[in-house]
């Protein structure tokens, strides 16, 4: 039986000596595509995809597990730069404008949209700031589909152009692959860096307590507005990438799964916790697409995995430092409530 106590050596480790696993990891995914592998594509595919939901969760990870703002539509900031990249990249304007300066292009554009939606909900928490931003994912969607002059509606964008780096042209699944590996090397060691600076620990105040966060002097209002636009520019950037890896985008690309999968994969990873957003990420997305054999009940297996993670392990594989040291505190507050010969639930 699993217990609560079963990954703490090797979520210590990994806490402590990041370099150490991080290193192997990176080695090991820098080597795989020349590995003589049977349906080598296949399996390039599913880790492109793996990374590029991991560059997501780590993004929505700076919102809800650093910040703990619940947020539902984070799909819409992937759909901003997807559309960013797609409008100035293909033949419907006819602009064709570089891939590497419409990634920081859509990225800005989509921490302008974190922006403007941050502001009106800094004094919404939990559920109802769930239900607006769950709003906001949607809204974006529909205009996708109606704004036909814009988007092209439900007939989606075709022919975008594919990167080109010093006259070499990135079209294979390969080249993406490496693309998103440099990109989720940047994206892991820019959250490492946050999260262990002074901002992190606003985050975290914030998280565990913003009323006495307020009042220690921390202003809560500029992290928050900061927590939103940072996450906001780390989905834009993955839209970005997302529209030149498939040359072709259609609203239904954005639909509310995606905020689940990357909210799903932060959850069973450890909210707050980098190497649980990257577990997660293999776990929730590469693993499903391996079993494709088995269609009609790999829906039934990913959700029985959520079910028994939120009874087993709650706090997720790997839970954040923060994170298990404020469990031990409140597990130990309750068994100094206990009294003598009482038991804890």
């Amino acid at each position: 039986m699993m217990n609560k106590t079963s990954f703490a050596p090797i979520s210590q480790f990994l806490h402590r000596y990041p370099l150490a696993w991080m290193l192997p990891l990176a080695a090991v995914l820098v080597l795989f595509p020349q590995l003589p592998l049977q349906r080598s594509a296949f399996w390039i595919r599913v880790l492109a995809y793996s990374c590029l939901y991991i560059i997501l969760g780590l993004g929505l990870n700076i919102v809800v597990g650093f910040s703990g703002l619940l947020n539902l539509g984070y799909v819409a900031f992937y759909a901003i730069g997807a559309y960013t990249y797609a409008l100035l990249a293909s033949d419907f304007f006819d602009f064709h404008v570089s891939f590497w300066v419409v990634l920081f292009i859509g990225s800005a554009l989509a921490a302008l949209a974190g922006v403007l939606l941050s502001f009106p909900l800094l004094h919404l928490r939990g559920d109802y700031l769930a239900i607006v931003t769950l709003g906001f994912g949607e809204i974006v969607r529909i205009l996708a589909t109606n704004l036909t002059d814009l988007t092209n509606g439900s007939q989606g964008l075709i022919g975008i152009d594919s990167p080109v780096f010093f006259g070499f042209e990135l079209k294979s699944g390969e080249h993406f692959y490496y693309l998103l590996l440099v990109v989720l090397v940047l994206v892991t060691f820019l959250t490492y860096r946050l999260n262990n600076s002074r901002i992190g620990r606003a985050w975290t105040a914030i998280r565990e307590d913003e009323v006495v966060a307020q009042g220690m002097g921390v202003n809560t209002t500029w992290y928050k507005l900061l927590a939103f636009t940072i996450g906001a520019a780390i989905g834009g950037l993955g839209g970005v990438i997302f529209s030149a890896w498939q040359g072709s985008i259609f609203p239904d690309n954005f639909n509310l799964m995606v905020s689940v999968n990357v909210l799903c994969l932060i959850i069973i990873g450890g909210m707050g916790s980098i190497p649980g957003v990257i577990l997660g990420g293999i776990i929730l997305i590469a693993i499903p697409d391996v079993l494709r054999e088995f269609s009609n009940y790999r829906m039934l297996l990913y959700g029985l995995l959520l079910v028994i993670m939120m009874i087993a392990r709650p706090e997720g594989f790997i839970p954040s430092r923060r994170q298990k040291l404020g469990q031990l505190v409140e597990n130990r507050s309750k068994e100094a409530d206990l009294g003598p010969g009482e038991v804890s639930e």
